[in-house]
């Protein structure tokens, strides 16, 4: 997103509870986590405001992003999200969200969390991580690598400094903080 994010959406119905109570705050929650990355992999090629519309549709779909469910996912299951028109009905972005669930559960078994393994590579820089997870996961390129790690915390530049919700966020230590 962009500065402009941080002047329109304070007070839209659509952006304004991301953009105050989401977007640069970090999180640990493994479910959290997940669907940032399946949110931000649908967002590719459409408009956030088309995401946030079909986010409790996205939940439902996707079983309350809870990891284990979703990477249990079979055919049947894709097939089912296909037919869904409450989602982004892209054959390869659902491959991707199911791939990656097992991907995070294997994060989970070698590192303790998605959290953890985060951890374990912060700091980088943009470019180091684009490269990490392009390895790690599949669908993520350098804008969907971004806007995930800006809207948890990892890289500065969610909110600007003289938005009132940079002072909230910088308050919690985000890890880009902590890294400074």
């Amino acid at each position: 997103m962009s500065a402009a994010y941080c002047r329109a959406a304070p007070g839209d119905p659509l952006h304004g509870p991301y953009h105050d109570g989401e977007y640069g705050f970090p999180s640990r929650d493994e479910a959290v986590l997940f669907e940032r990355l399946v949110l931000e992999i649908n967002q590719a090629g459409l408009s956030w405001a088309t995401i946030l519309r079909k986010r409790a549709a996205f939940r439902a779909a996707f079983a309350d992003f809870a990891v284990d469910k979703v990477a249990a996912f079979g055919a049947t299951d894709a097939d089912r999200l296909m037919s869904d028109a409450g989602i982004i009905r892209n054959r390869l972005k659902i491959a991707a969200v199911i791939d990656n669930a097992r991907r995070v559960q294997e994060l989970r078994r070698e590192h303790g969390s998605f959290a953890a393994w985060l951890d374990a590579y912060h700091p980088m820089t943009r470019e180091e991580w684009v490269k990490l997870f392009k390895r790690t996961f599949r669908f993520t390129g350098g804008e969907i690598v971004n806007e995930f790690l800006m809207s948890l915390g990892y890289l500065r530049g969610a909110h600007e400094p003289d938005c009132p919700v940079y002072s909230r966020i910088a308050a919690l230590q985000p890890p880009w903080l902590r890294a400074a």
